[in-house]
């Protein structure tokens, strides 16, 4: 009996113990911290970040030399085909071969003038079945080519000045999107921060109205109070009730919702953040550290020269003249060193050009269209830039004034809690009235809650500060990460 007991005794502590241990103390700045590890969220920008930086490894690939090489091993041919004779007649003759040919080909585009520099050696081998037949090589050691257009757009120039300013933006973005998964931690932080508060007021406000309620049937019994008092404070008691059930539900949902934004399992307690940065900004230092690091500005900045890139194309699209020319040697013979002997030069100039004589007003209506939109482009970007700035001022100025607020909020929590006990304590003595003391458990309640809220409010003010400036104004510099290792 005495082992039962122990045995029992052994798996009450080790379930309780187990309890104690699926609850998690998860503070502000933790829950910010595992937000940014391991949310949904944050993985997703984290994706679009790879995808931006291989987009730019592919554009600064594309301004290196290109190597490449191609060959066709074998190719073997047998079929008759039409030849022309001198007399002008024409019969049929029989093919039969078997080509084999291999090119080294490297490239690189010119950024100065947006044409290309290649150079290409290669080798083809023919071998002849049947009468007369044989081996023949031909060889084309090396040969330079330059091709250029004329008057035509740089587009390698255009890119060189929009590409870098995407992925400076790409990684803007991502520092943006990570710290606007901190404020949706901070979201549902303090929503269950808030529904924890509300049944812990529940919880008292019940055992308060029994409290009371047994009070009021002592009163009553003694004739001190009416019976429609009493009826009153068993109402209390049942609303008391149901207040706390709808807040136990609340708190459920929203701890399933922080879980499950955070991935992990355990039940969240969360704890009050007490610490609060005790300083006011400035709205021209936070608007400078926008411009300076804010995906928004150089957004702005890629539209603009993307306006201005559409506008040079339509307008080198009015005519076309392109240079090629190419220099360079090649030999034949039946043998390998025979084809590299005795080697004769090879020579292209080529320049070519079209004018459009009659094309109805297309490319001019497209030279026009692309400056309109460039004009609405321009607008457009003014305007944005605009309400940036006004955002801006009015988010420093709210976050400013929010720690006033606090304060405040701080002080009305205290002096309604003060109050709503004093109003018990007088009840029970007969001193006032349900409605006095019905109305003192509202002021303390909301008093609580705002309290709560006006927290949330600094807290999401300042984490949405950060996310337009990317800076920390804690520590005084910018928020940055590294991106290559981000990248692995």
């Amino acid at each position: 009996m005495t082992n039962r007991i122990l045995i029992l005794l052994m798996c009450l502590i080790l379930s309780s113990t187990l309890a104690a241990e699926e609850k998690m103390r998860l503070t502000l700045s933790e829950c910010i911290m595992m937000a940014r590890r391991q949310s949904v969220e944050a993985e997703m920008a984290l994706g679009e970040l790879k995808s931006a930086y291989w987009q730019w490894r592919s554009y600064r690939a594309d301004l290196l030399p290109e190597v490449s090489f191609s060959a066709t091993m074998p190719s073997y041919n047998k079929r008759y085909t039409s030849y022309q004779q001198a007399d002008g007649g024409v019969s049929f003759v029989r093919n039969d071969y078997l080509g084999l040919s291999g090119s080294l080909h490297i490239s690189q585009k010119i950024w100065l003038t947006g044409g290309s520099l290649s150079v290409e050696s290669s080798l083809d081998f023919l071998h002849q079945s049947g009468g007369g037949g044989g081996n023949q090589l031909m060889s084309l050691p090396f040969a330079i080519t330059i091709t250029q257009p004329i008057f035509g757009v740089n587009h390698v120039k255009w890119n060189r000045r929009i590409e870098p300013l995407r992925y400076r933006e790409a990684k803007a973005r991502f520092l943006t999107e990570t710290e606007q998964v901190a404020m949706q931690a901070i979201n549902l932080f303090f929503n269950l921060l808030l529904a924890g508060e509300q049944v812990h007021i529940a919880q008292q406000n019940l055992a308060t109205a029994e409290k009371l309620y047994e009070v009021a049937l002592a009163k009553r019994e003694m004739g001190t109070i009416s019976e429609n008092d009493v009826l009153q404070m068993r109402l209390n008691t049942l609303t008391a009730r149901s207040s706390l059930t709808n807040a136990e539900s609340s708190r459920q949902s929203r701890q399933f919702a922080l879980r499950c934004f955070l991935d992990v399992e355990a039940d969240i307690e969360p704890v009050v953040p007490e610490d609060i940065p005790q300083f006011n900004l400035q709205f021209e230092e936070v608007l400078h550290h926008a411009l300076e690091n804010n995906a928004h500005a150089t957004t702005l900045r890629r539209r603009q020269l993307e306006a201005d890139y559409s506008v040079a194309t339509a307008r080198a699209n009015r005519q076309s003249i392109n240079l090629y020319a190419q220099l360079g040697y090649t030999g034949t013979g039946s043998t390998l060193g025979g084809a590299y002997r005795d080697l004769l030069s090879k020579q292209v100039v080529q320049v070519g050009f079209t004018v459009p004589l009659l094309d109805w007003g297309k490319r001019k209506g497209q030279r026009r269209m692309a400056e309109s939109n460039r004009e609405i482009i321009q607008g457009q970007v003014r305007q944005q830039a605009q309400e940036f700035r006004q955002n801006i001022f009015i988010l420093t100025e709210q976050f400013n004034n929010q720690l006033a607020q606090l304060r405040i909020a701080e002080e009305a929590d205290s002096i309604a809690r003060r109050r709503y006990h004093t109003n018990v304590e007088t009840f029970k003595i007969g001193s006032i009235s349900t409605l006095e003391l019905s109305d003192a458990q509202t002021a303390k309640d909301e008093a609580r809650q705002n309290r709560i809220s006006q927290l949330f409010n600094f807290w999401y003010y300042y984490y949405q500060l950060r996310s337009l400036t990317l800076w920390d104004f804690e520590r005084g510099e910018n928020i940055n990460a590294d991106f290559e290792q981000l990248i692995k």
